[in-house]
C-alpha cells in the first residue's frame, strides 16, 4: 500500500485535495505569579508582548533599632507575671487565715460598739454626792507589840 505510512510515526503524505489539519494550538506554559522570582516582572514591550525581565529593586528601609525601654519592658514582663502568679498563690493559701482574721476584726469591733452602749447607758454620778475618803492610822510599840489604829470616814 502505497499511502501507509513508512514509520508508524511519520505522517501519510498528502493528495490533492485533501484537508490540511492543523495541530491544535498548545499554550505556552505560564508562569503562576507564586512561581516568578524575586528581581523579576511581567514587562510590556515596545511591540506590545508581555515578557518577564529583571528589574531594579529598590533598597529596604534600613531596620530602625528597638528601643531600650521596649527592651527593658518586654524582659520585665514575665517577671511582674510571674510575681503577679506567685502572689495569687499566696493569697489562695492565706485565705483561710484571712477568713479568721477578719472575723476576729469584726468580733473586736463589737466588742467596741458594746461597750460604747453601756457606756451610754449607764447612769452618771451626780455633782451633789461627794466621794467617800477612808484614812486610816495604824501605830504599833515594838517587834511584838499590839497595833493600834483608827479610822476615819470623810
Amino acid at each position: 500500500m502505497p499511502y501507509e505510512p513508512a514509520h508508524p510515526t511519520a505522517p501519510a503524505p498528502l493528495r490533492y485535495r485533501d484537508a490540511i489539519l492543523y495541530p491544535p494550538a498548545v499554550p505556552e506554559p505560564r508562569m503562576l505569579p507564586a512561581e516568578i522570582p524575586p528581581g523579576v516582572q511581567y514587562v510590556t514591550l515596545p511591540d506590545g508582548t508581555r515578557t518577564l525581565a529583571y528589574t531594579t529593586q529598590p533598597e529596604p528601609a534600613a531596620a530602625r533599632p528597638v528601643p531600650t525601654w521596649a527592651k527593658t519592658t518586654a524582659l520585665l514582663a514575665p517577671t511582674v507575671g510571674g510575681g503577679i502568679a506567685a502572689a495569687s498563690a499566696g493569697l489562695a493559701y492565706a485565705a483561710p487565715g484571712l477568713i479568721a482574721l477578719t472575723e476576729a476584726l469584726w468580733a473586736a469591733v463589737a466588742l467596741i460598739a458594746a461597750g460604747a452602749v453601756v457606756a451610754v447607758a449607764r447612769p452618771r454620778r451626780g455633782a451633789d454626792r461627794p466621794a467617800t475618803h477612808i484614812t486610816q492610822h495604824v501605830t504599833a510599840t515594838g517587834l511584838f507589840g499590839r497595833a493600834n489604829g483608827t479610822i476615819n470616814h470623810r
